[in-house]
């Protein structure tokens, strides 16, 4: 099966560094243009620029996904320069955070807005391009694991990818009509392997660098303060022994918006190593016993890995 997404235009929001920059990526490799979205224009036009560097065609399109006059100018721009829109993923998301004792109203309030606003209007906006003009495409919001099941420290965090999981089921409902897939996909804490990111800040992910104050971490020194996760020595408690990467992810979103998963809407796509698969006892093998999954097949080829992956 060689997926094909030849002729097909698509947006990526929050295509920052990581994620994101990782899905756009495999998008182009696959033949899509991609507009390329980033609250921060640097972000997006350096998102642009790895695609350039890859072969392929990309456009920078920075802009609020919660303002809905910005989200119509990006997608109006997209349209005018390329015609139409076939695929849409909606990755932009606020990272981070505290648990529910600490968390401010501020943070949580834009937390939610990103992700609910954010996959709103782009699914509102560019589903009524696709119904109106006749495009069965596909719209993929980016879950997570903590929108599936609790994790200490993150609270606005698993509120909002929360949301996401059934508002793709409830926008798949709305859209199916017009042949027009809606639907999620769960990654889980990847390593990172966008050359830049890695230069920036070094190879390994948050699993690697936990935040002193974020998932799990304590935020204050009150006599009564109970830390929220174990913070030692832990054995790796993904079954595949790794979470994988971006690559990982793209790979399986290119397939997802590909005409070879034209019946599938509504649902969610897990990439996490079987993370979310396990029971709480679940006690690894040692890595040195586990066989783990076949190698990654890259596809930032003109970059320079400061790891093997």
């Amino acid at each position: 099966m060689e997926i094909s997404l030849e002729g097909k235009v698509a947006i990526v929001t929050g295509a920052g560094p990581n994620i994101g920059s990782g899905i756009a990526l495999a998008l182009a490799r696959y033949g899509a243009t991609v507009a390329c979205n980033d609250i921060d224009p640097a972000a997006a036009q350096a998102c642009v620029e790895r695609i350039e560097r890859n072969g392929g065609t990309a456009l920078a399109i920075p802009g609020d996904v919660t303002d809905e006059q910005q989200v119509t100018g990006y997608i109006d721009t997209v349209v005018e320069r390329f015609g139409h829109i076939d695929i849409l993923v909606n990755n932009a998301a606020l990272l981070g955070g505290k648990g529910v004792l600490d968390e401010s109203a501020e943070f949580f309030q834009r937390a939610v807005e990103v992700a609910g606003l954010g996959n709103f209007l782009n699914t509102q906006h560019v589903g009524r391009h696709m119904a109106e003009n006749g495009i069965r495409g596909s719209i993929v919001a980016i879950s997570s694991s903590n929108g599936w099941s609790g994790t200490a420290g993150v609270i606005a965090y698993a509120f909002h990818k929360g949301g996401v999981n059934n508002f793709v089921r409830a926008a798949a409902m709305d859209l199916a009509p017009y042949g027009i897939r809606v639907n999620g996909f769960t990654p889980t804490a990847p390593t990172p392997d966008n050359p830049a990111l890695i230069a920036e800040r070094g190879p390994g992910g948050v699993l690697d660098r936990p935040r002193a104050h974020g998932i799990g971490g304590e935020t204050g020194d009150e006599p009564w303060r109970r830390p929220s996760r174990w913070t030692g020595e832990r054995a790796p408690l993904v079954p595949m022994g790794t979470t994988g990467t971006p690559t990982d992810i793209g790979h399986a979103v290119a397939w997802l918006c590909s005409d070879y998963a034209r019946l599938i809407t509504g649902c969610d796509l897990v990439v996490d190593g079987g993370a979310r698969a396990k029971n709480f006892a679940y006690a690894p093998a040692a890595p040195a016993d586990t066989a783990g999954p076949v190698p990654l097949i890259p596809l930032d080829i003109t970059g320079e890995l400061d790891r093997d992956l």
